[in-house]
């Protein structure tokens, strides 16, 4: 049996309403997504100016004027490496060897309801 059988593409059953909601939904989507891109871009140029004009009525220009800068990506690569490592140290090195050995008593008040549901009587 074929399993796309039961998909039928009927271009004939598109109407221009089914069209318009479909560049209505699209637009809508791609724009939302825009919107977040800028927002998300601008959102580190917003915080180190708040930052940097706190620190002005603070008394500290010297600190206003290096506040906001970014850190260096090697930097960053830097301290992601150390902490992965370091993280990766913190964990035992296990095998993953499973065993699983048969208990001797099979009896026990978590599988007895079982027998009452499977033991039926014949009529």
């Amino acid at each position: 049996m074929n399993l796309f059988l039961w998909i039928q593409l009927n271009p004939d059953a598109l109407t221009a309403d089914h069209l318009m909601l479909a560049v209505i939904g699209y637009t809508v989507v791609f724009l939302a997504l825009l919107l977040l891109y800028v927002f998300f871009r601008q959102l580190p140029k917003l915080l180190a100016f708040n930052l940097r004009r706190k620190l002005r009525k603070e008394g500290e220009p010297e600190k206003a004027a290096t506040a906001g800068s970014a850190i260096p990506g090697e930097v960053n690569a830097a301290i992601a490496t150390a902490i992965f490592l370091y993280l990766n140290e913190l964990h035992d090195h296990e095998t993953a060897v499973l065993t699983i050995t048969k208990a001797a008593k099979s009896y026990s008040p978590w599988n007895s309801k079982i027998y009452n549901v499977t033991h039926f009587r014949r009529f």
